[in-house]
């Protein structure tokens, strides 16, 4: 690979380029599914390929080719090149890259079990056993388990003379129970929705989920919210479960800090965002109990790498100090807006893919309150946890949120089961009404594998660490407030 590299790099030197990086990159996955002990899915995929970037008279030029061979980085060299020369054609501000270190480095995420090496007869045998305690429960009739694995190897280079060679192992899944009774649906899913939890690391992340020790509450709620009564309407105390917040910070706090988005390169397909250049260090984004961090190096988070694809290195980026916005997701190109180096949050889906900003792992560093202690502490309000469906704006500002479950709070403790809760509200004034975080025992970092962005579209692999927290005078339910 680095013959390849170096080759391909020496090539384009001689052709005018201001900048030029190689990325190879070969990319696998499993997916397992059960349904009703019937595999619905068992798919193993891989991709290999070469993704080249130019950067000549200021404009960008992409090519990528699965020809990974010295005649394919000649051709596909080449094409980059052109695209370049066509892009700089059509005018617009230069591209100016910031500064950057070179880097010559090899970076491997640990783990103590290969999820490809187990077989799938094993796999199988651990979700049928999974499904089987669900089923247990009289009035459930669907259940489901997931299994996904994912290693990535890439090997970057660059004209101003980085090498770099990582490798990424990913692995988690979870269990969902579905109860029906005439038109009315209503799932449980454990330990959060969208298939499940997931973390860097190999088999030992799903075995450590505690799938079978929860199958049979989980199925047990999926009935019991069919008769449980509906979530009330009116402004409440809200405290969101991890797996509920990690997602809320996902969409009001993640996306809105790419400074793609707020330079407006993003407005077409993803949007824009509230928090434009002219609030950095100026804006009260949440209450002083909120603090967030961009944070690349911590073990276990799907966000977590050595080198972003630009070769910049993984780093901690201060977002939120005390409440105030401090930071931006950057990439080489857009930091200099901000009179800034990248932060290194510059990825790409695939080889074939440009990187394009994405989170990393966006958390919300933990407080002092033992959650008995904020149920204690709280009168008069409603617990929720782990989403069903969302929706936000494209500034990332008006949102409401949807959970499977949540549970009234009363005088202190929590009371009956609610169906179908559900919250609504502005991004800043949210996290303004923040008054309690609960602490590093109960924080842990939530997966999220499937962040869409782009054109074309990239699927990014992030991660958010929270700990449930307590929002005043917030809108639940439906009607008028």
């Amino acid at each position: 690979m680095k013959d390849l590299i170096n080759y391909g790099l020496n090539l384009l030197s001689g052709s005018g380029i201001e900048y030029a990086d190689i990325r190879i990159g070969r990319y696998a996955s499993e997916d397992v599914a059960l349904r009703n002990q019937i595999a619905e899915t068992v798919d193993k995929s891989e991709s290999y390929g070469i993704g080249i970037r130019v950067l000549k008279n200021g404009a960008w030029g992409f090519a990528a080719t699965h020809d990974v061979t010295k005649e394919g980085i000649k051709k596909t060299g080449k094409k980059a090149i052109e695209v370049a020369e066509a892009s700089a054609l059509v005018g617009g501000e230069k591209v100016m890259l910031s500064e950057a270190d070179v880097i010559k480095d090899t970076y491997k995420t640990p783990y103590k079990k290969d999820p490809f090496a187990v077989s799938l007869s094993e796999k199988l045998k651990m979700m049928s056993a999974l499904e089987t305690e669900m089923k247990k429960v009289k009035g459930v009739t669907h259940t489901g388990v997931d299994f996904r694995a994912f290693r990535k190897n890439t090997f970057f280079g660059n004209s101003e003379g980085s090498l770099i060679e990582q490798e990424i192992t990913e692995c988690g899944g979870g269990i969902n129970s579905t109860s029906i009774k005439g038109d009315e649906i209503q799932a449980r899913n454990f330990p959060n929705s969208f298939k499940g939890q997931f973390q860097t690391g190999g088999f030992e992340i799903f075995e450590s989920l505690e799938l079978l020790e929860n199958a049979q509450k989980i199925a047990e709620e999926s009935v019991a919210l069919l008769s449980a009564p509906q979530c009330p309407s009116g402004k409440k105390t809200l405290i969101l479960d991890g797996n509920q917040l990690g997602l809320q910070v996902h969409e009001s706090c993640g996306h809105p800090i790419e400074l793609d988005r707020v330079l407006g390169m993003e407005a077409s397909y993803a949007g824009t965002s509230f928090l434009t250049t002219d609030k950095l260090g100026k804006f009260k984004y949440g209450s002083d109990k909120v603090n967030i961090v961009a944070d690349a190096t911590m073990p276990g988070g799907l966000g977590t790498f050595g080198y972003d694809d630009e070769g910049i290195p993984a780093q901690r980026t201060q977002i939120v100090k005390d409440g105030n916005f401090v930071g931006y997701l950057s990439s080489r190109e857009t930091a200099p807006a901000i009179n800034q180096k990248s932060n290194g949050t510059a990825r790409a889906d695939s080889w074939s893919n440009i990187p394009i900003i994405r989170m990393t792992n966006i958390n919300l560093e933990p407080g002092t309150w033992d959650l008995d202690d904020l149920i204690a502490d709280t009168k008069d309000g409603i617990f929720m946890s782990t989403n069903h469906e969302w929706s936000i704006d494209d500034k990332r500002l008006n949102f409401q949120f949807s959970c499977e479950i949540g549970w009234e709070i009363k005088n202190g403790k929590l009371g009956r089961m609610l169906k179908n809760p559900n919250y609504q509200d502005m991004t800043p004034r949210f996290w303004r009404s923040c008054d309690a975080v609960c602490n590093e025992r109960y924080w842990k970092i939530w997966g999220t594998p499937n962040c869409g962005k782009g054109e074309p579209g990239q699927v990014a692999h992030v991660g958010h660490g929270v700990a449930p927290a307590r929002f005043r005078d917030v809108n639940v339910g439906v009607g008028k407030w």
